[in-house]
């Protein structure tokens, strides 16, 4: 009741899975990637008293900020959009509070919607805009 089997030695069994592999039909199929041009938009003059908070430390913003005041001007605006309204408010608050107590005020504070990306790819961004005054 034994009965022979027939075992193939593993060169022979490795090369006929690689024949197997090399004869499979591709799968994925490669498409070309859609490039789409880059626009650039013209950016008008910074204002000289303008702050734009973005993704660096809160400290920088707010040094930026004391040495405007420190330099003689009495108006200045923070400006952001996004997720970085939350990191403005920090900024602004910061400054009033640690390095101008009750020396600076909050004049005005504008809220709106940006309409980012192109044709068929927009989406609507928060900005906001704080407008400081340093009492005289």
């Amino acid at each position: 009741m034994s009965e022979k089997v027939e075992h193939k030695p593993a060169r022979e069994h490795h090369e006929s899975r690689t024949e197997r592999t090399e004869q499979a039909p591709e799968h994925r199929e490669e498409r070309p990637r859609e490039e789409r041009p880059r626009v650039e938009r013209p950016r008008g003059q910074i204002p000289p008293d303008t702050v734009f908070i973005g993704k660096k430390p809160l400290m920088a913003y707010a040094t930026a900020v004391m040495m405007h005041f420190n330099s003689g001007q009495n108006t200045l605006t923070v400006k952001a959009r996004g997720q970085s309204i939350s990191h403005a408010v920090d900024v602004v608050e910061v400054v009033r509070r640690r390095f101008f107590q009750g020396k600076l005020t909050i004049k005005e504070v504008r809220i709106a919607s940006e309409v980012l990306g192109e044709e068929g790819d927009t989406r609507n961004v928060s900005t906001i805009e704080i407008v400081l005054e340093k009492a005289a």
